[in-house]
């Protein structure tokens, strides 16, 4: 017997600078006195970006209880194939924010609330919503940064209405202590597994019920299909590509300078305005009008000089634009900001690190980090220091590079397909595809061509593959997309986003209805030979096997005969019903109709 808990949220005080505070649920399994011994695992997508921790632990004597706590949403976003099984897979789901974080609280219910909604459907799973933490409202800040976001708190009609939403249970813990922890929260939590323990029973009594034998003969017991191959997905390295990029410094379009010119730095203009809006008025990207905010405006006029007469346009070999930097104790800093930028601005706690490190001088460096906040500012909002710890400022480019997917702004290639143009960036394409870069910094006609023609792949297909190259994730409209979209990463050999399009093609199948199955003008033995001639041997497997589940269903289909002869003898070997279980049924029915008996089961 067994419990799975999912816990999503972060229930942190978002001003504290206690960044030790244990977690609400590990308080729970520490304090508990129904919980044994505890262990734990850390899952994560990419180094430094924990996913979720789980632990697992014996509560009530012998049940098995399994806790996954997920602190950062993020999931939702970059892998909802994970964030779709932990759902599904829940007996019991929890929900924490702090009251004192209201901007988060708006997140959760504006993006994550209706994601947890369509995941759960009708499934009848109970939802914990915990608020934690004590007001601040009364309490001034003298911080001159953040005067507003202090006294801004979520009230407790906002957290019932949530509750309402979702049909959850609403608990307001003031404080981590062993009342709250144990009586309160641990009270509910328990409540709840014990009626999940108690339904498991009641299903499984139920099961036993209709399988027990009774002295006549029974019909012969149709064993399940064999289990199917499992694929499971690439973790991100997104943000590796463009740390990566800076690195080599592949297609760079821009170069910084001292005053007296004697080091420079290399860097991409479409990352930079991607992460910041005072590079997007320093590059011509935006004017001043469009910014609306002076202090963007006097910081980049204080800290940068651009060449004058620096060549525009997109002219492959023109020399990187040339930009001063006034600030010279800002300069000796600018790899370290640079490498914080292209790494997603999301680790600030280290850039502080490296900064003290290099100035040892506490007031160069915060100097230093105030230019990087008005840098990373948002026009018309106040950056806290807050705002620029991790998880405040979210991985900036699969977000804010979509701004610059398929426009002609610092476009610096153009492909032509189907008569049609698209715009690109070549310092994104050659940073996130192996091809790509070597199309372009190789001796090849492209590496020195404005305009770059693309043969094989439909102009759809291809924005859907430059998307993903921008964005970090696809969204396909239907089976056939996915598996052009997946013969397209197969030509430019982007693996993720071949096992992307595998998952969402199983995916797909694996929920579509017998009847929808037999009645859909989708070719699956197509599919199966495309899969196969694009090196697809996950789904070419998994698909073999599909037909062979299904085999009452394909074998009607004139499709089935296309099937080679190695495949068919799979087919057939791997079928399902079983030749024998056939046989057996067929004289099962002989018998019943011999005895001139009613069947209570046929």
């Amino acid at each position: 017997r067994s419990v799975n808990i999912v816990a999503f949220g972060n229930e942190r005080d978002g001003f504290s600078e206690d960044n030790q505070q244990p977690s609400l649920i590990w308080s729970y399994l520490r304090r508990s006195a129904l919980i044994s011994q505890i262990d734990s695992s850390l899952s994560a997508s990419h180094v430094g970006n924990p996913v979720f921790t789980e632990y697992q632990t014996c509560v009530f004597g012998n049940v098995r209880l399994v806790v996954h706590d997920c602190p950062v949403w993020d999931i939702f976003d970059s892998d909802w194939y994970t964030s779709r099984s932990l759902i599904g897979g829940a007996d019991i789901i929890v929900i924490k924010y702090s009251v004192n974080d209201k901007t988060s609280f708006q997140e959760l219910r504006d993006n994550y609330v209706p994601m947890i909604k369509k995941a759960l459907n009708h499934c009848s799973v109970p939802v914990i919503i915990s608020a934690i933490g004590a007001r601040k409202n009364g309490v001034p800040c003298t911080c001159p940064l953040c005067t507003s976001d202090r006294r801004s708190c979520v009230t407790t009609a906002e957290g019932v209405q949530l509750a309402k939403e979702l049909g959850a249970t609403y608990l307001e813990l003031h404080a981590l202590n062993d009342f709250y922890i144990q009586k309160y929260f641990g009270g509910v939590l328990e409540y709840f597994m014990i009626q999940s323990l108690n339904q498991k029973s009641s299903e499984k009594m139920k099961k036993r019920k209709k399988t027990q034998k009774c002295h006549r003969v029974q019909p012969p017991q149709l064993e399940q299909p064999e289990k199917m191959p499992i694929l499971k997905g690439e973790a991100s390295h997104y943000d590796a590509d463009l740390h990566n990029l800076l690195c080599c410094c592949q297609c760079a379009d821009v170069a910084f300078y001292p005053e007296d010119l004697s080091t420079v730095v290399e860097a991409h203009k479409v990352i930079l305005c991607s992460a910041s809006h005072l590079f997007m008025l320093l590059f011509e990207v935006k004017s001043p009008a469009d910014i609306h905010d002076a202090s963007i405006v006097l910081t980049a006029q204080s800290l940068f000089a651009v060449e004058a007469g620096a060549p525009r346009g997109i002219l492959p070999g023109v020399p990187p634009v040339r930009v001063v930097v006034k600030d010279a104790v800002f300069c000796s800093c600018l790899p370290d900001i640079l490498r914080f930028i292209y790494s997603g601005a999301f680790q600030w706690e280290r850039l502080e690190e490296d900064i003290k490190k290099k100035l040892k001088n506490p007031e160069k460096t915060e100097h230093v980090l105030e230019k990087v906040r008005c840098i990373l500012k948002t026009p018309g909002k106040l950056n806290t220091a807050k705002d620029c710890r991790s998880h405040q400022i979210k991985r900036l480019y699969n977000t804010s590079l979509r701004l610059f997917f398929n426009t002609p702004v610092l476009a610096d290639v153009i492909f032509k397909i189907q008569g049609a143009t698209v715009p690109a960036h070549r310092a994104v394409l050659v940073a996130r595809c192996e091809v790509m870069a070597a199309m372009f910094n190789g001796n090849y006609l492209e590496a020195n061509s404005i305009l770059v023609p693309v043969y094989g792949v439909s102009k759809d297909t291809f924005l859907s593959f430059l998307e993903y190259l921008y964005t970090d994730s696809c969204c396909p409209a239907s089976i056939l997309q996915a598996m052009s979209l997946l013969i397209c990463a197969e030509m430019y050999q982007v693996m993720r986003l071949q096992h992307i399009c595998e998952l969402y093609i199983i995916t797909q199948l694996q929920s579509m209805p017998s009847r929808e199955l037999a009645s859909t003008s989708l070719s699956i033995v197509s599919l199966l030979k495309k899969a196969k001639f694009h090196n697809s041997d996950c789904l070419s497997t998994w698909l073999l096997h599909f037909i062979a589940t299904n085999y009452l269903i394909f074998s009607q289909k004139p499709e089935f005969q296309d099937l080679s002869v190695e495949e068919r003898n799979f087919v057939e070997m791997h079928r399902w019903p079983s030749h024998l279980y056939l046989k057996q049924l067929a004289d099962y029915r002989n018998y019943v109709h011999s005895q001139k008996c009613h069947c209570a089961v046929m």
